[in-house]
């Protein structure tokens, strides 16, 4: 069952399976090719995301919801990334989607690949995309060339997550407070070429208010996002079928571009690899339209 909150576009989907609450939102032209974006960590269904003018200029219809913990969406403890297909095929059934594409950004690139890998979801896929994705926990090199604070909180996942817990409370505390307090200490580990795209205005405003809407509940799906994004995916990337892009700056110190390079080895043929020399993490941003252009290609349509 769908609830459609009336002071904003967000809906609510029950899980027939267990009665979970699923927020999400759904944009663009109706009768556009349907799209599900999967948001950073942290981040929620708000954005950032193209403008409807966009999305109506590309046909797109763009479905964005919040992952466990985040926004409105209810919690799931200890989840690992192949969850996501749950959620995904959850929203898809209720809103009758026989075919459509997936693009995650950032934390949210595991979690597409979640979907592109998982058997019960796979085969209504026509593309997926991942953008300044991660990679598995056991990809060799894992932190190099990985900025200073990702490392030592992915590391703190692994060895003291109690001390990765108190850091995101205080961290979500300080957006609570001030919803620019978060980019503040992200523009300290940014390379030049993310300060020029955070740079813009809008942006940052879309930045602020997924952040402040992330931990509107607490800060819970910001420490299992981490969590799940260090332990076992539980997804077989040479499972996928299904053609991927996958996307990266090759001057990314959040998820450096060696990430993208292993998901790719891992996928194999199906996957088509694209290293932006000059471009770095919050580039995906900007890089985002051209993405749904080729996720939603007819030429795709034709050939699934």
């Amino acid at each position: 069952m769908t609830v459609t909150d009336a002071a904003s576009a967000t809906r609510i989907v029950h899980r027939p399976e267990d009665g979970r609450r699923i927020a999400y939102e759904v944009l663009g032209p109706t009768h556009g090719f349907p799209v599900f974006l999967l948001h950073g960590t942290p981040g929620s269904r708000l954005g950032p995301r193209p403008r409807g003018i966009v999305l109506h200029r590309l046909g797109i219809q763009l479905i964005t919801y919040d992952r466990p913990g985040y926004g409105e969406s209810e919690r799931v403890q200890g989840r690992d990334v192949a969850h996501a297909a749950q959620d995904v095929r959850a929203i898809a059934d209720e809103l009758d989607l026989d075919r459509f594409s997936v693009v995650g950004r950032s934390g949210g690139g595991p979690h597409a690949l979640a979907c592109a890998a998982d058997g019960n979801l796979r085969d209504r896929l026509i593309r997926v995309a991942v953008l300044v994705s991660l990679a598995p926990a056991g990809a060799p090199g894992w932190y190099e060339g990985m900025n200073g604070d990702n490392h030592k909180q992915f590391g703190n996942a692994v060895t003291d997550p109690a001390e990765l817990e108190s850091e995101i409370r205080r961290r979500a505390s300080g957006i609570d407070v001030d919803p620019d307090f978060l980019l503040g200490l992200l523009t300290d580990q940014m390379t030049t070429a993310d300060q020029r795209v955070v740079s813009d205005a809008a942006l940052r405003r879309q930045l602020r208010l997924s952040y402040r809407d992330a931990i509107k509940n607490g800060p819970y799906g910001w420490i299992d996002d981490v969590l799940a994004l260090r332990r076992d995916w539980k997804v077989d990337l040479g499972a996928i079928t299904t053609p991927v892009r996958v996307w990266h700056g090759g001057q990314d110190t959040f998820a450096p571009a060696t990430h993208s390079r292993y998901l790719a080895d891992m996928i194999g043929k199906t996957a088509e690899l694209d290293v932006r020399p000059g471009a770095a993490h919050f580039d995906a941003m900007p890089e985002l339209p051209r993405t749904l252009r080729w996720l939603a290609a007819r030429s795709a349509l034709a050939t699934r």
